[in-house]
């Protein structure tokens, strides 16, 4: 027989909605089986509290269970103490007796009726969820409330916008509720499959003569990379497996002039032109 779902909670009888649900918020996160890996004990609590959960936090569950001992509540004609209970039952319509038994017979997602078939499970229920780049990347635990409940959700590696996330019996009614991925934009990473694109801007000096820069990764912290000489802008740097699951990540280079030049430094820029001369637009494909 399950446990008394006050003791469960730790909670009189007659406490207020706001102490059980206080009391809920407090178990289940001492309970929750990612605090505690592999302790099957913890993870029968945590089940057992839930269970509890759902029932005193409902009125009318509650109310079915402090009167008859269980949420579904007694069949009318029936009394607590077995099949032996029931007030003349030589006159009860076999019909109604099916109904009876038929709210004893359920299992499985839907209540079987009076044939025995299990009624149609409730249709599930779909939310948008925004999911921060970095955790839709390398994945990761999101809280949410739901229903006035705290529950983790684990965001696997990698997924993409649109994609859906499934959660048994966390909607409306005690339906499905899917959880449809929207992932929120980065500053500065961008996506393409499983690998990240990031722009690093660099100086022209940069770009003639070569040099050694800092760019961000998506595991945090930056790397150095090496700017070959006589780079151009919209080359890509190779960073392999630094993207998503294994991708790569690219470091897409980008020209950025001086807001300023003086007479001194045109002068010297003119002087480099015309040492060395260059026509970049020569077999472009408009000419």
């Amino acid at each position: 027989m399950p446990r008394d779902y006050y003791d469960v909670l730790s909670v009189p009888r007659s406490a207020a909605a706001d102490e059980i649900k206080q009391a809920y918020r407090r178990l289940v996160k001492e309970t929750h089986p990612d605090r505690n890996p592999g302790d099957k004990a913890a993870e029968a609590r945590f089940k057992e509290i839930q269970e509890a959960y759902d029932v005193l936090d409902d009125p009318k569950k509650r109310a079915r269970y402090d009167k008859f001992g269980t949420a579904e509540g007694a069949p009318e004609g029936f009394r607590p103490g077995g099949f032996g209970g029931f007030q003349n039952s030589e006159s009860i319509d076999p019909g109604a007796f099916d109904d009876i038994m038929a709210q004893f017979a359920g299992g499985g997602r839907g209540r079987r009726n009076a044939r025995g078939r299990h009624a149609a499970p409730p249709e599930p229920s779909v939310q948008d969820l925004q999911v921060p780049f970095e955790t839709a990347a390398i994945g990761g635990t999101m809280s949410l409330v739901i229903n006035d409940r705290n529950v983790d959700v684990k965001i696997p590696p990698g997924v993409e916008e649109g994609q859906t996330l499934r959660l048994q019996g966390q909607g409306p009614g005690r339906s499905d509720l899917h959880l449809k991925i929207r992932v929120e934009p980065h500053a500065w990473f961008k996506r393409d499959g499983n690998d990240i694109i990031v722009v690093a801007p660099i100086t022209i000096a940069e770009s003639v003569l070569g040099a050694k820069i800092d760019v961000p990764t998506l595991a945090g912290g930056k790397l150095t990379v090496k700017v070959p000489a006589s780079a151009s802008s919209g080359a890509r740097l190779r960073l392999r497996g630094k993207g998503i699951k294994g991708g790569d990540q690219f470091v897409e280079l980008k020209i950025v002039a001086p807001p300023i030049v003086d007479d001194k430094s045109r002068k010297l820029i003119e002087e480099f032109a015309q040492a060395n001369p260059h026509q970049p637009r020569v077999g472009s494909p408009w000419e």
